[in-house]
């Protein structure tokens, strides 16, 4: 190991064990920068900007001539640990973090799409990814063509000409659909688009969109990444030349840039995702299960139930079916709100993938402003509620929503 004078700081190499390691062994180990003190935990590097050894070296890493950190916007040293070891367990030649999920979404598209430019996206999408789609891109002179995710043909007919990109969720936020990426894939490449995949309810652990197809995964890693509602992230993930050349500028033209602090957070709670993911799952599944018996509720939408009208999609795509399930009560808006209303255990919270137990009502908050007929075609109704699952034992959870339900009868 180099080290340099007292004070300095270089681009220390990754302290990663050669030869091929397991996930979870990249969960703790990729990406590991230590200083020259050989510290155990990841540094936290809060600094703006580095110095250099002489005014040479500055010209020289500002033609990019060298590699080297030269401001905090461009790269830091504990980012670029978080962006090493979350490419490492998606599989991903590189990754470009950013601070929200949305702006993970906007550095995108953003980046692959000007004036005359067309995209195709799923109509199923979170309420703020369909108004970049439908209310801004559109302004730039982007056209934005919107299909039923789950219709190959719908896909075939809008991929028929030209496409710079693809762009869709899957399972969809909230309604639980899922998209072909195999299939889409390989209309959209040859439309000549570019494939891009939220994998925010797939996560990383039960979904691999590269490895199906897709060309870029965005995250936003305030949800199951750091999964402990703490800090706000985002990041992208894809081919090291796509991004250089898509992503990169506009994160550093634009500032989209992730704190020191946030990536430290997120380099630490990569350790421990695969195990709150797996028992944040099979609580999913049993109270899935017992949804499907109450009286209550007229639908159920889990990728793990083998009553999902895309079972066997979800078998072939996914390995693991997630912490996020939706229901939809026989109830209107006032019902559907008595019931969180008068919930104990489980907070009222548009937020998911956090350790605690949260739900929302769709139709009043993260589809608030898709239009009300899309929200219905969609199968949204004043009577369905997304529940993301913690770690709270699953009976506790049960036990909440039964006395909950009970507020329907009086």
């Amino acid at each position: 190991m180099v080290l340099g004078a007292l004070g300095t700081l270089l681009a220390m190499p990754a302290n990663e064990p050669s030869g091929e390691l397991r996930r979870e062994t990249h969960a703790v180990r990729a990406g590991l920068r230590r200083s020259q003190f050989l510290e155990t935990s990841e540094a936290m590097y809060l600094t703006s900007g580095y110095v250099y050894d002489s005014a040479a070296q500055a010209e020289a890493t500002f033609k990019e001539e060298i590699e080297r950190y030269s401001y905090s916007r461009y790269a830091n040293p504990t980012v670029s640990m978080f962006e090493e070891r979350l490419a490492a367990l998606e599989g991903a030649e590189a990754c470009y973090a950013t601070p929200t999920g949305m702006s993970a979404v906007f550095a995108v598209l953003g980046g692959l799409c000007g004036a005359g430019d067309r995209i195709v996206a799923s109509r199923a999408l979170f309420g703020t990814c369909y108004a970049i789609c439908a209310e801004v891109l559109p302004r730039w002179g982007v056209e934005t063509v919107f299909v039923d995710g789950t219709d190959l043909e719908q896909w075939r007919a809008a991929l028929s000409v030209p496409t710079t990109a693809v762009f869709f969720e899957t399972p969809s936020n909230p309604t639980m659909t899922i998209v072909d990426i195999a299939a889409v894939a390989e209309l959209a490449h040859a439309a000549g688009a570019t494939v891009v995949v939220d994998n925010v309810f797939g996560t990383p652990l039960f979904s691999s969109p590269i490895a199906h197809g897709a060309d870029v995964v965005v995250y936003s890693s305030t949800k199951h990444i750091d999964g402990q509602g703490r800090i706000l992230g985002g990041a992208v993930l894809g081919p090291e030349k796509l991004l250089r050349d898509v992503v990169r500028p506009m994160i550093r033209v634009l500032g989209l840039t992730l704190s020191a602090f946030n990536a430290w957070v997120l380099v630490k709670s990569l350790e421990t995702m695969d195990l709150r993911l797996r028992a944040q799952a099979a609580g999913a599944a049993q109270v899935a299960n017992w949804l499907q018996s109450r009286p209550e509720v007229v639908q159920v939408l889990y990728p793990g139930l083998a009553s999902h009208p895309q079972a066997e999609l979800i078998a072939r795509q996914m390995t693991g079916a997630g912490t996020v399930l939706t229901f939809t009560l026989d109830a209107d808006k006032a019902g559907a709100f008595r019931v969180l209303d008068a919930l104990r255990v489980l907070d009222i919270s548009n937020n998911l993938g956090d350790t605690k137990s949260l739900v929302t009502h769709p139709a009043t908050t993260t589809q608030s402003k898709m239009p009300p007929d899309q929200r219905l075609a969609l199968g949204i109704t004043d009577g369905t509620i997304r529940l993301s699952v913690g770690l709270e034992h699953p009976q506790d959870i049960i036990d909440d929503l039964a006395q909950a339900f009970a507020t329907l009868s009086t």
